[in-house]
């Protein structure tokens, strides 16, 4: 599921209890199982990556074309759940690090209406290129954003450059951002806490 037509494998589906009438669709960060590609920042070591990374300074050259094609696979991912009958605005799209940081851009340049974002230690890909209000059937889409304030690989930093710039593309009241003290490049029990309570907020059974 990554650009530059690299073979990837079918994603992981965890079969329904019963009948499915949500989906959470997450991504994996880099170096976690996935698509293989090579990655700049990784002296052009192939690894699981969704898109290349070439830098992790805040004007580092980003990778338009990769982002763009990863977009368009998770976008077919999401056409997907609602062939299957699962109607967009009961799929919550998310994801880790560089895959929170795709489950973002992904959101804010569909055209499915998604119940949810789940940003987790990541960024805004391509942030330059989303000019204010240029967001279409996602304005008022929820999204929590967390990151741990000791974070060495995608400091801090990122995450409140990113919070300041959703807030300037979609409705403020909408967006909620966590910290958690000490946690790093990782996760956290409150984290999970957390999350759960997004999905059953933004998921809530149906009859």
């Amino acid at each position: 599921m990554c650009g530059n037509n690299m073979s990837a494998p079918l994603p992981a589906i965890v079969p329904a209890a019963r009948k499915a009438t949500a989906a959470v669709i997450f991504l994996h960060g880099l170096g976690d199982t996935g698509p293989f590609m090579p990655v700049t920042l990784n002296m052009n070591m192939a690894m699981p990556s969704w898109f290349d990374i070439i830098g992790l300074s805040p004007d580092s050259q980003e990778d338009e074309v990769g982002i763009k094609q990863a977009a368009e696979n998770v976008k077919a991912l999401i056409d997907q759940e609602v062939k299957n009958g699962i109607p967009s605005n009961r799929i919550i799209l998310g994801g880790f690090s560089q895959g929170g940081a795709l489950s973002l851009y992904t959101a804010l340049t569909t055209h499915q209406k998604l119940a949810g974002v789940v940003a987790l230690s990541c960024w805004l890909p391509l942030r330059t290129s989303f000019v204010q209000g240029a967001v279409g059937v996602n304005k008022e889409i929820p999204v929590l954003q967390c990151h741990g304030d000791c974070d060495p690989l995608v400091p801090l930093m990122f995450g409140s450059l990113t919070v300041e710039k959703l807030k300037s593309m979609i409705n403020p009241a909408n967006i909620t951002f966590r910290t958690y003290s000490g946690m790093m490049h990782s996760s956290c029990i409150e984290e999970m806490m957390d999350i759960k309570q997004f999905i059953d907020k933004h998921l809530p059974p149906v009859d």
